[in-house]
């Protein structure tokens, strides 16, 4: 069935997010897809792909999971959005306290980008000062005019909305210490993602990394960079901000910034909070948060964040559940050790194909990225593509790596099997030519100037 056009007609992108739009997918991907169940999707024609997508990320137990979906229908059941705080909005939040060390009071909200401009807001409010510093090579943090006016994307925003970001250089503490020289006593906060690909060395590095270009950026011996960026924030006065979208409920269950031994000022979760359902949350000190309180008698107030379905019922049950399931099944874990056997095994079936220099990995195991080369050694979208593409015609979608605790012994081998009949086809594409193999136009980066 066709619903490219249904769907671009109805929907300015052809979907609620940009990364599900039709430039990211080769063009044999499924167009729409009907439901989802373990590690696996079913598009519109009944077929069946085994999914390394899950939802964006935001699903790390499984799609439609009986223990989360239970859990949030119990808290449907029992009106879902009610005229006063319910009980599972205080439970939910004296868990998230409990559960991260950075957390001592916390506000819920719908999306990701709801609660990292809100911790901007925090920061702003605090400290009385304007400017946010984040890294460059962290490609979203927001789609509030703060952060979009500064990717190419700058079509409809007062360039006064991002002048106050600033950029800098992850891993690179002279790039940011340079921003603070220029601006004294102007820079609110510091916010980043606390690992992506480009990763810090941790306690214990050979354990977390097996990549120099992440391990020489921070060597043990001197503390990791967010560590640095934490003293750094500390010594000026600024604000410490980790974005957990992303590594939050993955690199540990107590958050990355755990993981890694920093505890910054506020810290913001999303995606695998609640396995799919919308759940997202700003936290941090007492101090710093409570410039969004009520009860402190006198003190100006600042209007942080008003949302009504920021309490829905169903999701935060669902959050509470699945942290239940992580504690049971140590699925973070599960994570690591199912990416680590993913890379051993993509790289061997490369080597074995004599395509080392052509189809790569990055990153650590519990984040992986896979990176197709030409033959001059770069980056190619075209034979990305390609790859995605023979994935699809294997059963298995791979838009990216993003894995569950879903994702075992089975699905591990269909990966493989279907990496290894792609790969072939790449061999062919670097000698031949990509052109003769793809179907479609190639993906193209969601933050670019023109379609």
């Amino acid at each position: 069935m066709n619903f490219e056009g249904r769907l671009n007609a109805a929907i300015p992108g052809g979907a609620q997010t940009y990364s599900r739009g039709f430039d990211q997918f080769p063009s044999n991907a499924p167009q729409v897809l009907v439901r989802g169940s373990g590690a696996y999707v079913q598009d519109a024609d009944d077929q069946w792909y085994l999914d390394y997508g899950m939802g964006l990320r935001a699903v790390t137990i499984g799609y439609a999971d009986p223990r989360v979906n239970a859990a949030a229908w119990k808290q449907m059941q029992l009106g879902n959005n009610l005229t006063r705080a319910s009980l599972i909005e205080l439970e939910a939040a004296e868990l998230l306290i409990d559960l991260i060390p950075a957390v001592e009071m916390v506000k819920f909200a719908k999306n990701g980008s709801n609660v990292t401009s809100a911790a901007v807001k925090i920061a702003r409010s605090f400290t009385g000062r304007r400017y946010i510093c984040v890294p460059r090579q962290q490609p979203f943090f927001s789609f509030d005019d703060w952060f979009i006016g500064t990717t190419p994307m700058t079509r409809g925003i007062p360039e006064l909305s991002y002048s106050s970001t600033l950029t800098f250089d992850y891993g690179d503490m002279a790039s940011l210490e340079l921003l603070f020289a220029e601006h004294p006593g102007e820079i609110a906060a510091v916010m980043l993602e606390p690992a992506t690909t480009l990763t810090p060395c941790g306690t214990d590095c050979n354990r977390i990394l097996s990549c120099e270009t992440c391990c020489s950026i921070c060597p043990a011996v001197e503390g990791n960079f967010l560590h640095a960026v934490e003293r750094l924030c500390k010594r000026e006065g600024s604000l410490f901000i980790l974005d957990e979208m992303i590594t939050g409920f993955r690199w540990h269950i107590k958050g990355a910034a755990h993981y890694f031994g920093v505890k910054p000022d506020l810290i913001t979760f999303g995606k695998g909070m609640a396995n799919g359902f919308s759940v997202a949350a700003v936290g941090g000190r007492r101090e710093v948060m409570q410039v969004g309180s009520i009860d402190q008698l006198g003190a100006e107030r600042t209007f942080l964040l008003s949302s009504t379905h920021g309490g829905e019922m169903g999701g935060l049950g669902a959050f509470v559940e699945t942290v239940a399931i992580y504690q049971d099944r140590d699925v973070v874990q599960h994570m690591w050790n199912y990416g680590a056997r993913l890379r051993v095994g993509l790289e061997s079936i490369a080597a074995k194909l004599g395509l080392e220099e052509y189809f790569q990995l990055d990153g650590p195991a519990i984040c992986l990225s896979y990176i197709l080369r030409d033959g001059e050694g770069a980056v190619s979208l075209p034979l990305r593509t390609l790859f995605a593409q023979e994935m699809i015609n294997g059963g298995v979608m791979m838009p990216w790596i993003s894995v569950s605790l879903a994702h075992g012994e089975a699905e591990l081998e269909q990966t493989f099997s279907a990496a290894e009949n792609a790969l072939k086809i790449i061999g062919e594409a670097v000698t031949d030519g990509v052109e003769r193999f793809l179907v479609g136009p190639a993906v193209k980066p969601v933050f670019r100037k023109y379609n």
